[in-house]
């Protein structure tokens, strides 16, 4: 460990704000807490930015530790005990008024407080309440506050800090029992889903509690997340997709974020990792865990025990669909909304558009790619009036072959029997060209 006598604020801020990049359960939306008008700022969701960088992480929060010190020794984490890293901390005082003179500079819309566990879990727990409590008190701030709860802080510390924090999380931090105790032999998964567990009976209550007195305290009106290290230990893309199903369920998450380990630390436990983190893993669970909370798909249905594994040159949804034929094509004038989500190509927005088109006059493929449809995946897999678009073939190989070859047609001139003009003419070009879509 390298302390310094002294520092800036400014030095701080360098060294903290470097050490949460790894922790990216960061979302800046999911309430509609307006300000009173008495103070400055507001959490309803058109009033935070949403900024993102390249790699899909928000940066419209000012994210920082409070602390990167840490009485814990992590194997997988930069700030584990055992490193000789440089330490340093914020006040109370000086977090929340860097929050507040930037929020002033409109360099951000809210904060995301994480910390290391310095001194012990209850120790860390008040200070982050305490930085918390000035910004909402002194300075009036009525922006938004994601506060991370320390695993093993006292229920009394956790439901202090909901009153005071728009959303809350607690790490996960790996998918299995097994993998936490070989990494993080200090925390277990006992002193993670206790508070977790907490933060959602409280949420309930203060619903029922906000039924009968309007203006009564909100209690993490955002709801909670959570985060999970993806590639630290062995586990398979099956048992993380249904612990993460399961936390939906028994804890009513709003989000579950997955994070490709980053190898920072030399330990024989770790994973040496040569051609760099799991990136594209870590995009396939994405896209399966959107599948899970607005597609209607259930873990076990993307994979089992036998197909542990998602293909990573396909995403998870037309690997389904490409694994099960039998259901497919879909007339699209006749499926029901579910069965319009598990097409490949169809997002939310362009099935409900179908529902509501269809109404009125029966749809064709021209009426598809104006409501958003991404044809170029979703024609092998529907019909318009009993027609496919083109004469394409139900079959696994001939699909997958065409899917990984973009901009490629997969038919010649002569084999085409059916077309849609003004779509062939004049857009055929353009979509396999592969513009933005409009579903997964």
């Amino acid at each position: 460990m390298i302390c310094k006598e002294s520092m800036s604020i400014m030095e701080k801020l360098e060294i903290l704000a470097d050490a949460a990049k790894y922790d990216v359960a960061c979302t800046s939306s999911g309430t509609d807490r307006k300000g009173d008008g008495s103070g400055i700022g507001n959490s309803i969701a058109a009033g935070i930015c949403h900024s993102f960088s390249g790699d899909g992480r928000c940066i419209s929060l000012l994210k920082v530790l409070y602390t990167n010190e840490c009485v814990f020794d992590c194997k997988y984490c930069v700030n584990r005990a055992s490193n000789d890293v440089v330490r340093a901390s914020f006040t109370p005082e000086e977090i929340s008024r860097l929050t507040i003179e930037f929020y002033r500079r409109n360099y951000i819309e809210g904060l995301f407080l994480s910390s290391g566990v310095k001194e012990s879990p209850d120790a860390t727990m008040e200070e982050l309440i305490r930085s918390a409590e000035i910004l909402r008190k002194q300075y009036h701030f009525q922006g938004y506050i994601h506060l991370k709860a320390i695993p093993g802080a006292s229920p009394e510390l956790i439901r202090k800090a909901g009153y005071l924090a728009d959303r809350m999380s607690v790490n996960l931090e790996l998918p299995t029992a097994e993998g936490l105790k070989k990494l993080a032999p200090h925390k277990s998964r006992q002193t993670i889903l206790r508070p977790m567990k907490q933060i959602q009976t409280g949420c309930q209550e203060n619903k029922q509690e906000l039924m009968v007195y309007r203006h009564a305290p909100e209690f993490v009106p955002a709801g909670q997340s959570t985060q999970m290290i993806i590639g630290a230990v062995g586990e398979s893309d099956f048992q993380i997709v249904s612990v993460a199903e399961a936390l939906y369920k028994q804890f009513a998450l709003k989000r579950v974020f997955y994070s490709a380990f980053v190898s920072v630390n030399e330990d024989k436990d770790l994973p040496a990792l040569p051609q760099g983190p799991p990136l594209l893993r870590e995009h396939r669970l994405y896209q399966a865990d959107w599948l899970l909370r607005f597609y209607g798909f259930r873990a076990e249905e993307l994979l089992s025990e036998n197909h542990p594994n998602f293909n990573l040159f396909l995403d998870p949804k037309c690997d389904w669909a490409i694994s099960h034929l039998q259901y497919f094509p879909v007339e699209i004038n006749q499926a029901d909304y579910r069965m319009l989500l598990r097409v490949p190509g169809i997002g939310e927005k362009s099935a409900k558009r179908i529902i509501g088109a269809r109404r009125y006059h029966s749809l064709d493929f021209s009426d598809l790619k104006k409501i958003g449809v991404v044809l170029k995946r979703a024609v092998y897999f529907i019909t318009c009036n009993g027609r496919q678009m083109y004469p394409v073939k139900l079959e696994e190989d001939y699909i997958v072959r065409n899917i990984l070859e973009p901009g490629k047609t997969p038919f010649s001139s002569s084999e085409i029997t059916y077309r849609q003009l003004s779509l062939f003419d004049d857009e055929k070009a353009a979509e396999w060209k592969g513009e933005s879509s409009g579903g997964i």
